[in-house]
């Protein structure tokens, strides 16, 4: 389940008052009225855009909104529940044989560990199966880093812009020193661009690309754990020992205790 996730639109605010408050607190109000420049804010957005134009495509362009959203939103994971619900399968098919499975797996809401099952049910070979699903992995991951690949080489290209608007700012500064009236605005897109540019990569785009990564780390992980479960399933293991075996995975934090029904007997875990 995808929840708002508030981290990140709060930590761009909470970087962007530090500044604001160490600026203030220095210079006031009017202080800060310095720090706002807008050549220097055309030259980065403007540099930064127009050389993710030429490193991607429209296409892969189109996917820039979509995966910023994502890191807006937090997935929910409860390993236990995942544990759970393949101790669940697992004693069914014992008691009911893997066929029986095709009815229960239709109220698992995860897709991948659905489509693991049935191929179970179907009786695909056990090393298939595990090609297939870690193949399924393999594509997730690589459509992520492509997408990740956006925040990343923004990431890149916003500082260098900065440098670039720089040298632009100095070379204004060198040509009209005959002009003391056009050394302060020419010396403010000097310095104010470098700032942009690495505000923007070090408090925007590489942190989302951070996130964006450990998301796939934790869906990654999630889908590990379900391919053990749908193996240990179609064996036919003891849900029991499956039980055991799956929470290897889950770390201290994870562990919670909840009841799992066994043939009438319940089975709680430990902490």
């Amino acid at each position: 389940m995808r929840k708002l996730d508030l981290f990140t639109p709060l930590g761009v605010l909470v970087g962007l008052a530090f500044i604001a408050y160490a600026i203030i607190s220095s210079g006031g109000l009017a202080g800060f009225g310095s720090f706002i420049n807008a050549p220097s804010v055309l030259i980065v957005l403007g540099g930064v855009i127009a050389a993710m134009l030429v490193s991607f495509s429209i296409g892969e362009l189109k996917q820039f909104h979509k995966v910023t959203r994502q890191t807006f939103k937090h997935e929910q994971y409860n390993l236990q529940d995942v544990i759970n619900t393949f101790v669940r399968l697992s004693e069914r098919a014992r008691r009911e044989g893997l066929l029986s499975l095709e009815v229960e797996v239709e109220k698992v809401e995860d897709p991948f560990i659905r489509k693991g099952v049935l191929l179970a049910v179907d009786g695909i070979e056990q090393d298939i199966i595990i090609d297939i699903l870690n193949a399924e992995i393999l594509a997730l991951e690589e459509r992520h880093r492509k997408n990740r690949s956006l925040f990343e080489k923004a990431g890149d290209y916003a500082p260098a812009w900065g440098m670039i608007g720089t040298l632009i700012g100095l070379v204004l500064m060198l040509k009209n020193l005959n002009d003391p009236t056009s050394l302060g605005p020419n010396m403010a897109v000097a310095l104010l661009t470098t700032l942009y540019g690495t505000l923007l990569a070090n408090l925007v785009f590489n942190p989302m690309a951070a996130k964006l990564a450990l998301k796939t780390e934790k869906e990654v992980f999630i889908k590990q754990i379900a391919i053990e479960g749908v193996i240990g399933v179609q064996s036919g293991q003891n849900p029991k020992i499956l039980k055991e075996k799956l929470q290897v995975f889950l770390s201290k934090e994870d562990t919670v205790v909840k009841d799992v029904k066994f043939k009438g007997e319940s089975i709680s875990n430990e902490a």
